[in-house]
């Protein structure tokens, strides 16, 4: 048995006392003791998922001449090119560029502060070669938001928080989803030394929604001995893990918690995955203040815009 639970929402959405209270207590365990947790109950069909991975699968199996076009570094919207990001650097090791591509899209509604607005809210390109993927990806944010809005209320039950405690700082959240393509061995290459498809780190906000697909090169999470294990998958499931942002908003009660995805293996050379990887984060301007004791542990963390958090870590995983 891995240390990675599943949680039912079905019982949250019945809406009666005992029931989220249960998936409430169920929360509060899995990220105190390793940060991550498959939800299933979460009213989000396969298909819906299923059409934007074979969208994104046509734009990255253009020739890299046409996603040039749409080139971005870490933090912009459009394809993130191999060699552009390296996540191991966020926890201070030296990694080689992380083996993937990515396809970056986000929130766009406007702050009228130019400033803010050309980095954290800045328009979505999509691709005038596959049509299909501006449309699937449109219907997919509304619903990983709404999804992300609901595991911040059940977060609030879980820390016997009034209603609002989070959520009344993500009216005009900043959130990014990242379509990761992780290409295959052949096309990839051998990996060097201490280099991953994506290397270990933790992540940067509230809660990462992660749609995944099974592999031998796949997701493993540090588990609470102190040893990599191997994601659970479950095709109707979503992983989902505390970020740096939230874990700090509980005063340290939750583990935001390392993981990394294995590069490409020896036995599987032809493997190649696709993951929609959902990044939910706070109001730009958030100012978020730690809690204390008996809720959170000891801490003297001084209150911290979300902005300035997320935007230093983002700094460190940009390559060049």
């Amino acid at each position: 048995m891995g240390s990675v639970p599943t949680i039912d929402l079905t019982p949250w959405f019945d809406g009666t006392q005992a029931g989220r209270a249960a998936v409430a207590g169920e929360m509060d365990a899995a990220l105190q003791s390793v940060g991550f947790f498959l939800v299933t109950g979460h009213g989000v069909s396969r298909a819906d998922r299923a059409a934007v991975r074979t969208a994104a699968r046509e734009f990255f199996a253009l020739p890299p001449a046409t996603k040039q076009a749409y080139a971005v570094t870490v933090g912009g919207r459009g394809w993130l090119p191999p060699g552009v990001e390296a996540n191991g650097y966020a926890e201070g090791t030296a990694t080689p560029p992380d083996l993937k591509e990515s396809y970056s899209v986000g929130a766009t509604e406007k702050t009228g502060n130019p400033d803010v607005d050309d980095f954290w809210f800045s328009d979505n390109v999509f691709p005038a070669e596959v049509p299909a993927l501006a449309e699937s990806i449109t219907g997919y944010l509304a619903q990983m938001r709404e999804l992300a809005e609901t595991l911040l209320t059940i977060a609030e039950s879980a820390l016997s928080q009034r209603p609002g405690f989070f959520t009344d700082k993500t009216a005009h959240s900043t959130h990014t989803m990242n379509i990761n393509w992780y290409p295959p061995a052949t096309i990839a290459g051998e990996a060097e030394p201490g280099q991953f498809r994506i290397g270990p780190h933790t992540d940067f906000g509230t809660f990462t929604i992660l749609d995944r697909e099974p592999g031998r090169g796949g997701l493993q999470v540090f588990s609470p001995d102190g040893e990599w294990e191997d994601a659970p998958y479950n095709p109707d499931a979503f992983t989902i893990n505390t970020g740096d942002l939230l874990a700090r908003w509980s005063g340290d009660r939750w583990k935001s918690n390392r993981h990394r995805v294995l590069p490409p293996q020896a036995e599987a050379p032809d493997e190649d995955l696709v993951s929609l990887v959902y990044f939910y984060e706070a109001d730009w301007d958030a100012m978020v203040e730690s809690l204390q004791p008996p809720i959170g542990k000891a801490n003297d963390y001084p209150p911290v815009r979300a902005s300035d958090f997320l935007k230093r870590l983002l700094d460190a995983i940009t390559v060049g």
